[in-house]
């Protein structure tokens, strides 16, 4: 049996805990529809998930044929090229693409840059209102600081940000088919783009990762113009936009309920981090897998040629592995969370990640210890991007904190902040 949901709904990107515990009553893997992807089959279990990110032999991303296994037949052939990166590649392709990037960020480089972080996020957090009251925390906050981050780690111009903050905006707005049309003359864009930074570092040299994925092509790594192109488009974009709606996921979780235990002691972010990312789980799904053979997952028969994604935000609130996984415990401890999933395939990004998002949210309510929401809690909206819960905008004002919702909803009439759809 086919179950229906809308994965695009305000109703599941509200309350995904509520629609979650629905949808796993069905079983450990439940056939469905979703959208842009078509007929498929997802996981709502936490050991179901790990196994089929585990199983990298039976649950591949390519078929048989070498074709993706999320792209349509009719999706046009540079999207194809474009999406051609280690994200979509199965072994060996995928450690030949991701050795080249991996050294750039292991945990030592990263940590190194936190210092760097921690100024961006203060530069950012003292210009929240530079613009007047209320603020948008998502494109005033949470979009830039990812992507200062990433640029200044690919080696791309300052001067550029707005651009890349532009073309984010427009692929938060993929929502379906018509959606994915639109957004072609933006993919065509970024690409030329990326290709031209690429020449560029070619001729002239240059600093950041960009610089040195050039170098190791001059070396003789196998890898081809194509696949530079992908690497540093899908390092752009996966290193910015999830990133994004786990700060603005993350201060509206703090802003709704503020909580004395962290702000007490911001020593403790690392650990609310974690609950975030198990709670907000913004990547709530993964890329489409095809079946190779015949299997069973947790009782559940799968047949050779059908197509599976695993439903992170469903293994984050699986109750066999969390205590009341519906509620917010910042001081969760174990976590067992699984939002960068596992096996080989398990985020490069990850500790980029946590520091961005725990640098942003201490620089954020230090700098403005009374930052509360501009309206209530019901009136923000989530945008409708199916896999990722991405909240479209968050008015905040610098004195909110401890006013009731119905002064704050006065106050976002008065100065005419409407939040979009």
């Amino acid at each position: 049996m086919t179950v229906r949901l809308d994965f695009t709904s305000e109703a599941f990107f509200r309350d995904p805990p509520k629609a979650i515990a629905a949808l796993r009553m069905s079983g450990p893997l439940v056939a469905t529809r979703f959208p842009l992807v078509g007929d498929v089959w997802i996981t709502t279990t936490h050991d179901a998930t790990a196994q089929v990110l585990k199983d990298g032999a039976t649950f591949t991303l390519r078929k048989e044929d070498g074709d993706v296994a999320g792209l349509r037949w009719w999706m046009p052939r540079y999207v194809r090229t474009i999406a051609n990166n280690m994200l979509t590649m199965d072994e060996p392709g995928h450690t030949r693409l991701r050795s080249i990037v991996d050294e750039a960020f292991r945990r030592r480089a990263i940590v190194a840059m936190e210092p760097r972080i921690r100024v961006i996020a203060d530069g950012l957090a003292d210009e929240l209102f530079a613009n007047g009251s209320p603020a948008d925390l998502v494109q005033r906050y949470a979009r830039i600081l990812p992507l200062a981050v990433i640029s200044e780690l690919l080696g791309l111009p300052l001067a550029d940000r707005p651009k890349f903050i532009a073309w984010g905006n427009a692929m938060s707005s993929l929502t379906n088919v018509v959606g994915f049309f639109r957004l072609l003359w933006t993919f065509r864009k970024m690409r030329a783009y990326l290709e031209q930074q690429l020449q560029a570092a070619r001729t002239q040299g240059g600093e950041g990762l960009i610089a040195e994925l050039v170098q190791v092509e001059r070396e003789g790594a196998q890898i081809t113009p194509d696949e530079m192109v992908s690497m540093v488009l899908l390092l752009l974009a996966a290193g910015s936009e999830t990133t994004t709606h786990l700060i603005s996921g993350s201060a509206y979780e703090l802003l709704r309920r503020p909580d004395d235990w962290l702000e007490q002691d911001w020593s403790r972010i690392g650990l609310a981090v974690e609950e975030f990312l198990r709670f907000v789980s913004p990547v709530q799904f993964s890329k489409p897998r095809h079946v190779r053979r015949d299997v069973e997952v947790e009782g559940v028969r799968l047949k050779k040629g059908d197509r599976v994604m695993v439903m992170l935000a469903a293994a984050n609130m699986d109750p066999a592995m969390h205590d009341h996984p519906e509620s917010l415990d910042l001081e969760r401890k174990p976590n067992r969370h699984i939002s960068f999933g596992t096996g080989v395939h398990f985020c490069l990004g990850h500790q980029l990640a946590r520091i961005e998002a725990a640098c942003a949210l201490e620089a954020l309510f230090v700098r403005w210890p009374k930052l509360g929401l501009a309206v209530d809690p019901a009136e923000v909206r989530w945008r409708r991007r199916p896999g990722i819960r991405m909240i479209a905008k968050l008015p905040v004002s610098a004195e909110a904190r401890g006013t009731s919702a119905s002064s704050r909803r006065e106050a976002s009439v008065d100065r005419s902040f409407t939040v979009a759809s």
